[in-house]
């Protein structure tokens, strides 16, 4: 049997409902829970090809950020770039979870990995040939975004098929360490390459990257949805679907209370200057610190697997996100914002663990794409929408009011929806009740 031929394997097989994943070991306490990389060949393949992908995509958001500077000198026009990534992202998030409902999910991941690496191609040829023109980098962002919606449905709904449900937890860990990795690593090293060698550089070695990506894909079997009939999936189904699941739903809406209420990225800049009397690096410090945090959510999981009630842990989570920024408007200390921004991001990194084993656990198979459509459109508009009231708030008021009052305002939310969402809080991933 040759590599590009999909294979026949059965799926993991999980526990009986009500019966536990073996305790892990003392050592694994407190660290991330490897289990997935050394029992499934393919997860650890699509793992590294992740990896490797995420550190070359942060490069090329940088390098064209950059190019884009040094063509217009308008920072401007360096904000556009976010938002021509932003729009097809949210637009083509829930078609894409759709799509990855309908078509073979391999086929679908591979493909859009394919289409993102030949615009790592284009960007690099232009750059060679010295055509520098804005709209173009434009355009190719704004392709990579759609790529990008088809992707990360079709990657994510692989993942329960690769691996047996008691294995999900564990690697959503490892999956949130790949992005926050990726997002640290990746614009510090694309810096370094167009410094040294060029814009056409950093994305040639962006398209290499994607390479470890398709290898992985290509090796994957065949990943049909579990659909009853021939019927193309619709978005508008998958919406119905989660608007009469209360415990999915909660997951979204706590996440909201997060990206919305108690967002302060937008404002670093301005508390860099009037709180630490600092500069563009202390804004740096700012903006790494929350990343720093969600790391090390990731690499200290290991305690996570004796949680069943996941509802209950979510909550807790960003209640403790909402504090964590209240604080950190209060404190005028460098070092001790930086530490409450890092508790911040492991916070967040607890939760988005807890919600997207959810998702994988207590959806069905065919609704796992559009779910994760869904997903997209909250972590990509969220902060977006957290940014601008933040924004708005601090200039009708002040910074502090708007971090302190923020982060009030998201741990009262997060109580109330404790209190009007029981059964969330009852879940119990011994018997998942979506």
């Amino acid at each position: 049997m040759t590599a590009t031929e999909p294979r026949d394997r059965p799926e993991p097989q999980s526990p009986p409902r009500g019966e536990s994943a073996p305790a892990p070991s003392g050592r694994r306490r407190l660290f991330a829970d490897l289990t997935p990389l050394r029992t499934s060949a393919d997860y650890r393949r699509l793992w590294f090809g992740s990896t490797v992908s995420w550190v070359g995509q942060g490069m090329t958001a940088l390098a064209v950020s950059l190019q884009v500077y040094d063509i217009t000198r308008s920072p401007f026009a360096v904000g556009l770039v976010g938002l021509f990534s932003l729009v097809p992202l949210v637009v083509f998030g829930l078609y894409g979870g759709a799509i990855a409902d309908t078509v073979d999910r391999r086929k679908l991941g591979l493909y859009s990995a394919c289409g993102s690496a030949a615009l790592s191609i284009a960007l690099a040829t232009a750059a060679f040939a010295g055509f520098h023109r804005v709209w173009f980098l434009y355009g190719v962002v704004a392709l990579q975004a759609v790529c990008a919606a088809l992707n990360a449905p079709a990657r994510s709904s692989m993942i329960p098929r690769l691996l047996p449900p008691e294995q999900l937890r564990a690697a959503n860990a490892l999956n949130s360490m790949v992005t926050t990795f990726g997002t640290l690593v990746g614009p510090s090293l694309g810096g370094l390459i167009v410094g040294l060698a060029g814009y056409q550089t950093a994305y040639l070695v962006d398209a290499v990257a994607f390479s470890a990506s398709l290898y992985a894909m290509w090796r994957l079997p065949a990943m049909l949805p579990d659909r009853t009939g021939s019927k193309r999936a619709s978005v508008l189904d998958g919406l119905r679907f989660l608007a009469t699941r209360p415990n999915l739903r909660m997951t979204f809406f706590s996440d909201f209370c997060a990206m919305i209420l108690a967002h302060p990225r937008a404002l670093f800049p301005a508390v860099a200057v009037l709180w630490y009397g600092g500069d563009a690096k202390t804004t740096g410090l700012l903006v790494a610190a929350p990343a720093f945090g969600a790391l090390l959510g990731g690499v200290l999981s290991g305690w996570q697997g004796r949680i069943r009630h996941h509802g209950q842990a979510i909550l807790i989570a960003v209640a403790c996100w909402g504090t964590a920024v209240a604080v950190f408007g209060l404190t005028r200390n460098l070092w001790l914002g930086l530490l409450l921004l890092a508790l911040a991001g492991y916070s967040d990194t607890v939760s988005m663990i807890f919600r997207n084993t959810m998702m994988q656990v207590a959806a069905p198979d065919e609704m796992r794409g559009r779910l994760q459509g869904v997903f997209i459109v909250v972590v990509a508009g969220g902060p977006r929408l957290g940014d601008f009231l933040a924004g708005s708030t601090a200039d009708l008021t002040s910074p502090a009011v708007a971090v302190t009052g923020g982060g009030i305002a998201c741990v009262v939310a997060v109580g109330a929806l404790a209190v009007y969402a029981r059964g969330f809080r009852r879940y119990d991933a011994l018997d998942p009740t979506p």
